[in-house]
């Protein structure tokens, strides 16, 4: 076991050299409990607290340490407790609003290289969820993947798919079951030794079956999705990163129903980019793409090639984008028609501007 097998590669080396630090050693946080962390060296696990000095430069909260960052951690104080001298920069971070009321970023887990979305079949499967999960994964730099679990169990699985892939082009849909053994060879490929994946969705739809079945071991306890209401009940508490004996990262996060979205509406120009290049055709660069003529993102709907429930949400999401910007910086006025069509200009501008480039 080795550095190298949680991610360490040369371009953390290269971070590292920039710190010009006299002592302590790399390490990767691979769980958190309230203030104290399980972190590995390469050779051992060891547990650490955030050292006073860090807390005292902080910007914000979200530089505090989290799951799957790299620190530099040293045995500092007399009774032999290993504290964390410093953060690396991160290459990605995986945050969300802290709650509906709050205006606060709450972070998930950093360095991660793909993101499973995990969802199931049945009367669990929302495609309006699905969509805002593909949002924020865009919107923190990693790669998202849906995958559906408990194939095993459903009906008319291929038709379910297609639909999905209909209705979310460009992201690649798996559907497994570890019961079985269908699918996963499929995950396996993301499985690289040194790459991160974090496994996202609600609970009781399968993420601690899949990493047990990687882990070749019942190492998580597991529990199905409720017959009466399809609701799953919770069997993660906790996020923590697991090297797996086959190379490569699996990281467990806690069932979230809901995710609240953080960032900037521009990440919708990836997550619904097949709405954002139909926009640029619309005759008006003020389309609301409601009623107005010429509408490009209409037409396709009417032809069958979008479906108009994609559309619903990605005017919900863009609409939540915008409040929750107006909310940050206190602008919290009702958002009008007006304010609508000059957001749309706006951004129809920065297209063609792309365009010009």
């Amino acid at each position: 076991m080795s550095l190298e097998d949680f991610g360490w590669n040369q371009m953390w080396e290269d971070r590292l050299s920039q710190y010009h630090l006299d002592q302590g050693i790399p390490a990767r946080i691979i769980s958190e409990h309230r203030s104290e962390y399980r972190l590995h060296t390469g050779s051992t696990e060891i547990s650490a607290r955030a050292a006073g000095k860090l807390y005292h430069e902080l910007l914000n909260t979200t530089d505090l340490p989290a799951v799957g960052d790299w620190v530099i951690v040293d045995h500092s104080d007399s009774d032999g407790n290993s504290s964390i001298r410093c953060v690396l920069p991160r290459q990605s971070m995986f945050s969300r609003k802290a709650s509906i009321k709050s205006t606060t970023e709450q972070v998930i887990a950093t360095n991660i290289d793909t993101i499973w979305i995990i969802s199931t079949f049945g009367s669990e499967l929302n495609p309006e969820r699905i969509e805002r999960y593909i949002t924020l994964v865009m919107e923190n730099g990693a790669e998202p993947v849906l995958v559906m679990t408990k194939s095993d169990l459903a009906d008319s699985v291929e038709s379910v798919l297609e639909s999905l892939k209909t209705r979310l082009p460009n992201i690649a849909i798996h559907a497994v079951s570890p019961k079985i053994g269908m699918g996963l060879d499929a995950l396996r490929t993301y499985l690289r030794m040194g790459r991160t994946v974090a496994l996202l969705g609600s609970s009781g739809v399968g993420k601690s079956t899949l990493i047990n079945y990687f882990l070749g071991s019942d190492v998580l306890q597991t529990a199905s999705v409720r017959e009466k209401d399809g609701k799953g009940r919770h069997t993660t508490t906790h996020r923590e990163l697991f090297l797996l004996p086959s190379g490569g990262l699996l990281l467990d996060t806690p069932g979230m129903r809901e995710l609240q979205l953080w960032g900037v509406d521009e990440t919708l120009e990836k997550s619904f980019a097949d709405i954002d290049d139909l926009a640029f055709e619309c005759r008006f660069s003020d389309c609301s793409h409601g009623i107005e003529p010429g509408c490009a993102v209409n037409e396709a709907i009417s032809a069958g090639e979008l479906s108009i429930e994609r559309l619903n949400n990605y005017k919900k999401l863009k609409q939540e984008f915008f409040y929750l910007d107006a909310r940050k910086y206190g602008r919290t006025d009702s958002l009008s028609r007006e304010q609508w069509k000059v957001k749309s200009r706006e951004e129809k501008q920065k297209r063609s501007d792309k365009t010009k480039l």
